[in-house]
This record gives structure tokens, sequence and C-alpha cells, in this order.
């Protein structure tokens, strides 16, 4: 017997972000997934080491490789249509619900207890409010890499997603912003090369 979740997750290069907009840099759900993950396993380590509160920046980590997964059968609807209303939001979770579900169901019995808190289970709950943020800071930085590829659709988003991050009151996403992102406005001489 052969398995699909794998092939099912490969094909995560073939879903394009950003659908409504002029995309000078296009970005796939696997790039952003791997991004997303590694911002939330950095929020995690923020929130542990930076102030001192007791969490596991890995489960952060392995919850946001696997955050957008249901849109390998949903594609990726653009934000303004999925939060237009409560309903549309509603419905939509069903669906990425049942996307969920459905992957699951794609791998050895034996091993879904080990994906599902990832999916739609517990770690998933538990380690929604940095995921969700570091999925934010993945769209801000997004932002400023189009503006600074000289895209000014995304001057627009740009100020909405800062804002949004702001008034999130979180910590982590607070001392994210201050330490590490103005490095994403420098070019790659400004950052080093090796021999620096």
């Amino acid at each position: 017997m052969s398995y699909n979740f794998f092939a099912y997750l490969s094909r995560m290069r073939y879903i394009g972000r950003w659908s409504l907009m002029r995309n000078a840099l296009p970005e796939n759900i696997q790039e952003h997934s791997h991004q997303v993950a590694v911002i939330a396993h950095a929020l995690g380590v923020i929130r542990r080491d930076i102030l001192q509160v007791p969490c596991n920046p890995e489960e952060y980590a392995a919850v946001a490789l696997y955050h957008d997964c249901s849109e390998i059968l949903t594609g990726d609807l653009p934000t303004p249509i999925k939060y237009h209303s409560s309903k549309i939001k509603g419905a939509y979770d069903e669906v990425e619900r049942l996307a969920c579900e459905k992957l699951l169901n794609t791998l050895p019995e034996q091993m879904r207890n080990a994906f599902e808190p990832y999916l739609n289970g517990g770690s998933a709950k538990r380690c929604h409010d940095l995921v969700k943020a570091a999925d934010k800071l993945s769209a801000y930085i997004k932002c400023i890499e189009e503006r600074k590829a000289g895209n000014s659709d995304f001057l627009s988003a740009e100020r909405s997603t800062r804002k949004a991050l702001e008034e999130y009151h979180l910590p982590e996403v607070d001392y994210f912003l201050l330490y590490f992102i103005p490095a994403f406005e420098l070019t790659l001489d400004e950052l080093g090369t090796i021999e620096d």
C-alpha cells in the first residue's frame, strides 16, 4: 500500500500566494511555511529565553510548518475574501478542517496521532498566538521585499500589516520588530559577507 501524505505536501510549491497582487517576487506556500516556521521558532525562543515564559519553541516551529497545508486541497483564498464576513470565515474554517482531516487520512494509521496535533489538534490551538503572529510577520517581510524590489502595489499592505502587528500587543512580536525587522531593509553588502 502507498500513502499520499508527503506527496501532497510536496505540492505546496505549486500553490501561489498573494494572487490578487502584482508580485515582483512570486511566493508559494512551501516557501512561506518555511519562513513562518523559522519566525515562529524565533518568537518561541524570545518568549522562553528573553521573556522567561516557559514554552517549547520547537512545537511552534512544527505547527507553523503545517499551518497552511490544507491549502494543498483548498488553494490560497485571498485575505479580503476569507475575512469578508464571519459567515465566509466560518465556512472556510470548516473546509480547512476537512482538508486537514483528508490529509491525515493519507498517513498510516500508526502515524496519524503524531501529525494530528500540528494540523488540527492541541498543539495548533496552544501555539496559535505566536504562529499567527509569525504568519503576519512573514507577510510584513514580503511587503518590505516587494517595496525594495520597486513594487508599490504592496505599500498599503505594508502599512496595514505593520499596524496589525503592533495591535497584537505581543512582547515577542514587539521584540522581533525592534531587533530583527530593520535588517530586512539592508542589502547583502550591508548585511556583510563571510569575509566581514
